[in-house]
């Protein structure tokens, strides 16, 4: 149970008084002779291609369908998964691969390294630590069923972190066939090799995911942590219910009519941590942080002086307590790297910890703003993010600012932030979103990306920026990444590239009979039970 539940919003105390059980659940039909988990997400799911997509719901998604090379263990070490032996050469230039036996899709067709290669470099085209890794490596081959030989130019320091990262995107595998599909464009098949499979005729965009286990799957001996170890489904199936109001969902959990909810509206915690057959706890130890994503490529925010006039408005005390509300839940973070992190600093926060409208305001004018809307997307189903948007409407029109909220469901604005073109035409300024802790502890995240070809949605630009990111992976000591990290960060407020609302941590909350919740960034369901 959580400690010290700060008092109750109007919101959550209306909420209270509706807490009552829902009639003709769906759940209720559900057969007694499976076992069952029911799930609601944070969010709808309605692109299925991980490697397309950074949105968390569709990372979540992959975790359930697919399997990875190597995976994150709770103290973020790579561990092997698919791979069961692998060396490197002397020179630090070749490291060949042997995957494990029984590996097999759930198509009934056995893995192979052709499979891999296909995946790594599909994934190694859209992902930022992918995008650098793929830059070293001079041949990545397949020389029988088993093996795959990756060679590289230079030696490279994080090859295992890179193919073993927990998080957005993370290097899934998939079958060749699949895996072929233009990187920039979705696939239309969604075949993994993973625990569960998805059902793909019982999904109901706006409603429902199913995924039943897979019987052919072989976990592997290790015991369970993080995304390492061996993954071991303990139910039949698994349905993702999506709620998109959060008062609803909650009263579906305290019914008992769904078994876990994955984040909860922050000021409905205190009412589900009241209830004796409800847990409520924070599950990720790092925490998220929050990001304004500016569209680099479109006026008004194709100047840096403009996009660092907005930064100078934006005040985190300000965004977290709309968004997340309990302070036990969150802290000011001026760091681009999460604060606790190795690569924490302060190297040119002071635009981001200005806070300050009127100051804002003066650097605007000095910008030479000339009243182009902002259009902000705001995701009405997500209550911290349409918190975060409203936050930053009103502090952009108090510095001088002509904003346009448009309101959508965050599915599509998943969808929308990828488009380049003008705003008449689909576009867009802003958009707030977050980012896990571990998805931004080093520079090699995407979000840092100052690549605007291969970079991440805003698409920033900075050569500089880039040659620090590919320093990085090439840096000996911890004294040698910081320096880097530090580097790194100053070129992010030089430019401007996002604004950094905080670091918060989301609890998740489930009924007391749900069994074997894994610590980690990420949303796991394998090894968990339902009694």
């Amino acid at each position: 149970m959580l400690s010290q539940i700060g008092k109750m919003s109007r919101r959550a105390v209306m909420a209270a008084a509706l807490a009552v059980p829902l009639a003709a659940s769906p759940f209720a039909l559900q057969a007694n002779a499976e076992t069952v988990m029911r799930v609601i997400p944070h969010a709808d799911l309605k692109n299925l291609d991980p490697i397309w997509t950074t949105a968390y719901i569709s990372r979540n998604h992959g975790y359930m369908i697919y399997d990875t090379l190597f995976a994150m263990d709770e103290n973020f070490v790579p561990r092997p998964q698919m791979v069961d032996t692998w060396t490197t050469s002397d020179d630090g230039l070749v490291w060949t691969f042997v995957l494990r036996d029984g590996l097999k899709f759930h198509d009934g067709a056995p893995v192979t390294g052709e499979d891999v290669v296909a995946s790594l470099t599909r994934w190694g085209a859209r992902d930022g630590m992918g995008q650098q890794l793929f830059g070293v490596i001079d041949t990545l081959e397949s020389p029988d069923a088993k093996t795959i030989v990756m060679t590289l130019t230079e030696p490279y320091g994080l090859v295992l972190e890179s193919i073993g990262k927990i998080s957005s995107n993370v290097p899934f595998i998939m079958p060749k066939r699949i895996a072929e599909t233009d990187p920039f464009e979705q696939i239309s098949e969604y075949v993994g090799s993973g625990p569960f499979v998805f059902q793909a005729d019982e999904w109901v965009p706006g409603s429902k995911v199913v995924y039943t286990k897979f019987e052919d799957y072989i976990p592997r001996d290790e015991p369970v942590s993080a995304a390492a170890g061996g993954k071991i489904a303990k139910v039949d199936k698994v349905i993702w219910q999506y709620f998109p109001d959060a008062t609803t969902a909650m009263n579906a959990l305290m019914a008992g009519e769904v078994d876990f909810y994955e984040a909860p509206a922050p000021d409905l915690a205190p009412i589900l941590a009241s209830n004796p057959d409800i847990t409520v706890e924070v599950n990720d130890p790092l925490g998220s942080i929050g990001f304004a994503r500016f569209n680099h490529l479109l006026p008004p925010f194709d100047n840096a002086d403009i996009r660092r006039a907005a930064i100078m408005a934006m005040k985190q005390e300000d965004y977290l307590a709309a968004g997340i509300g309990d302070p036990q839940f969150w802290k000011t973070c001026y760091s681009v790297f999460p604060c606790g992190t190795p690569l924490e600093n302060d190297v040119g926060s002071e635009v981001m910890a200005t806070g300050d409208t009127e100051k804002a305001k003066a650097a605007l004018e000095a910008a030479g703003y000339d009243g182009t809307p902002v259009v902000i997307m705001q995701p009405t189903d997500i209550a911290v993010l349409s918190a975060f948007s409203l936050v930053t409407a009103e502090k952009l029109r108090d510095a001088g600012f002509t904003v346009q909220l448009e309101a959508m469901d965050w599915s599509t604005l998943t969808s929308r932030r990828a488009l380049k073109d003008p705003v008449g035409e689909g576009g867009w300024n802003m958009f707030h979103t977050w980012w896990i802790g571990a998805d931004v502890i080093d520079p090699m995240a995407i979000a840092f990306s100052g690549n605007p070809e291969k970079g991440w949605f805003g698409w920033a630009e900075d050569a500089e920026l880039e040659e620090a990111r590919a320093a990085f992976a090439k840096a000996g000591s911890l004294e040698e990444k910081q320096e880097i990290g530090r580097k790194v960060q100053e070129r992010l407020w030089a430019i401007g590239a996002s604004g950094e609302l905080g670091q918060f941590f989301t609890p998740v909350a489930y009924r007391n009979n749900v069994k074997g919740l894994i610590k980690s960034p990420v949303m796991f369901f394998w090894n968990m039970s339902v009694e």
